[in-house]
C-alpha cells in the first residue's frame, strides 16, 4: 500500500472518529516515519521477511449489546472466575462491547475505548499517549503510532479496583491488521489488576501490531497480564512499557503462546526511589514458531529493585531466543536487579537461547543473573516411564512442572488456572 494511500486511509478513520487535531498530526507524523526508519534490529532474529505492512485496510465492526451476542470464541478467552464488570472488547480495529462498574465509575475510575476517552478526557489522554513509548524507535513502532486504536483506563488517586480489568484484542479476515493500544494510568496510591488477551480465531494471514503503555505514579501498585495466543499465520508484535515513579509497584505476568511469529519486548523504566517491577514471562513455542522475547529493566533512581523470572519451552522446529536486561545507571545506588532465564527444548530440532545482560554503572548496587539451555532430563523420563506413564504424558509433566515455577508465584488463584488451560491446549496441538 502506497504512503497516499495510507494517508487517505487515516484522515478517513480519523476523521470518523471525530479525532482532534493533536491526534491526527500524530498519526500523520508517524505515518511519515514509516519510509525513514529500518525494521527492528534484534539478537539472532531476522525479522526481513515477517511482512509487517502486508495487510489491507480493515473494514468496521459493529458494536454488540451483551455478553452472550460476542463470538463464542471471544466468550471463551475471558478469565475464568475473573469476568467482574471491568470489560473491553475489540475487534480488529473497533471496539465491539464494554462493560464497567457503575460504583467504580462513581470513583472517577476510566475504562473504555480511546476513542471514547479522547472525545470525553481529551487532555488526559494527550498528557500519557506514546510518550513511554516513541514511535521513532523503528518502522513497526511508525505503523503503530500512525494506525493505533485501543483502550484506556484511569484510576483515580487512593482508588483501589479489587475486580481485574480485562481487555480483549481478537482479529478475523484474511490479511487485515490490528493496532490494539492499551493505555492504563494509576494514580498515587491506587492499586489495579488488568488481563489483556490477544488471539485470532479464524486462522488467516494477519498482523498483529500492539503496545501496552503503563504509567504507575508514586505508591501505586499495579499488575499487568498480557496473554498472547495466535495462529501460525499471524506476525504477532507486542511492545510493553512502563514508567514506575517513587515506591510505585509493578508486576508484569506475561505469557507469550502465539504459534508463528512474535516479536515481544518489554521494557521498565524505575524513575522513582524505591520503585519496584517483577516480571514472570512464560512462552511455549511449537511448529515452526520463530520467536524473540526480551525483558529490560533500567534503574534510574536509588533503592529501586527488578526481578525477571523467565522461562521458555520449544517443541517440533520451534525457535526462541531469550533476553533478560537489567541496567542501573549512575546515580541508583543501593538498588537491586535479579534475573532468571531458562529455555527448556522437547525435541532435536527445537532451538532455543538464553542471554542475561547486566549493564550496571554505579558501584553500590546488588545484581545478579542465572540462565540455562537444556534438553529434558534422561533420568526424570526413565522414572516417569517406569510407573507406566507414556513418553508424550512425561514430557507434558515435566514441562507443567518447568513453567508452574513460575505460574504458582502470581497471586491470582484464577489467573494462574487460565494460564494452565492455556499451556495444556497449546501442548496438546
Amino acid at each position: 500500500m502506497s504512503v497516499e494511500v495510507y494517508q487517505e486511509n487515516i484522515r478517513e478513520f480519523s476523521s470518523k472518529r471525530q479525532e482532534p487535531e493533536w491526534l491526527r498530526q500524530k498519526r500523520l507524523a508517524s505515518l511519515a516515519l514509516v519510509a525513514e526508519l529500518d525494521l527492528p534490529k534484534l539478537e539472532k532474529t531476522n525479522v526481513k521477511s515477517w511482512g509487517f505492512t502486508d495487510f489491507v485496510p480493515v473494514p468496521s465492526e459493529q458494536s454488540v449489546q451483551t455478553l452472550q451476542q460476542l463470538p463464542a470464541s471471544i466468550r471463551d478467552s475471558i478469565a475464568a472466575g475473573d469476568v467482574g464488570t471491568g470489560l473491553y472488547v475489540q475487534k480488529n480495529q473497533e471496539s465491539i462491547f464494554e462493560q464497567v462498574d457503575p460504583e467504580l465509575q462513581k470513583q472517577g475510575v476510566i475504562f473504555t475505548s480511546l476513542e471514547q476517552a479522547i472525545q470525553e478526557h481529551g487532555e488526559l489522554v494527550e498528557k500519557y499517549l506514546l510518550q513511554a513509548f516513541q514511535n521513532n524507535e523503528h518502522q513497526v513502532a511508525a505503523l503503530h503510532g500512525a494506525l493505533l486504536s485501543g483502550a484506556f483506563l484511569y484510576v483515580p488517586r487512593n482508588v483501589e479496583v479489587k475486580v481485574p480489568q480485562q481487555a480483549i484484542f481478537a482479529l478475523a479476515g484474511n490479511r487485515t491488521a490490528a493496532f490494539p493500544h492499551l493505555l492504563v494510568v494509576a494514580e498515587t496510591g491506587s492499586k489495579v489488576e488488568v488481563i489483556a488477551n490477544y488471539f485470532d480465531y479464524e486462522g488467516r494471514p494477519t498482523v498483529l501490531n500492539s503496545v501496552i503503555e503503563v504509567y504507575v505514579k508514586p505508591s501505586a501498585h499495579v499488575q499487568v497480564t498480557t496473554v498472547n495466543h495466535t495462529s501460525s499465520s499471524v506476525v504477532d508484535t507486542i511492545y510493553r512499557r512502563a514508567i514506575v515513579e517513587r515506591d510505585g509497584h509493578l508486576e508484569w505476568v506475561i505469557g507469550d503462546f502465539s504459534s508463528g511469529r512474535l516479536l515481544s519486548d518489554q521494557t521498565t523504566y524505575l524513575r522513582g526511589e524505591g520503585a519496584h517491577v517483577g516480571v514472570k514471562s512464560l512462552a511455549l513455542g511449537a511448529g515452526s514458531l520463530r520467536s524473540n522475547i526480551t525483558s529490560s529493566i533500567s534503574h534510574f533512581a536509588r533503592h529501586t529493585t527488578s526481578d525477571i523470572q523467565a522461562r521458555s519451552v520449544v517443541k517440533d522446529e520451534a525457535t526462541n531466543i531469550l533476553n533478560s536486561i537489567t541496567k542501573i545507571e549512575k546515580g541508583a545506588s543501593q538498588s537491586d536487579g535479579q534475573q532468571s532465564g531458562k529455555v527448556l527444548m522437547l525435541d532435536s530440532e527445537a532451538r532455543g537461547d538464553a542471554n542475561p545482560i547486566l549493564l550496571i554503572d554505579e558501584n553500590d548496587v546488588t545484581a545478579g543473573h542465572a540462565a540455562s539451555v537444556g534438553r529434558v532430563d534422561p533420568l526424570q523420563l526413565y522414572y516417569l516411564m517406569s510407573r507406566g506413564i507414556s513418553r508424550a504424558e512425561a514430557e507434558k509433566l515435566i514441562v507443567f512442572g518447568f513453567l508452574d515455577a513460575v505460574i504458582r508465584e502470581i497471586p491470582s488463584e484464577s489467573l494462574q488456572n487460565h494460564l494452565r488451560q492455556i499451556v495444556e491446549r497449546k501442548f496438546d496441538q
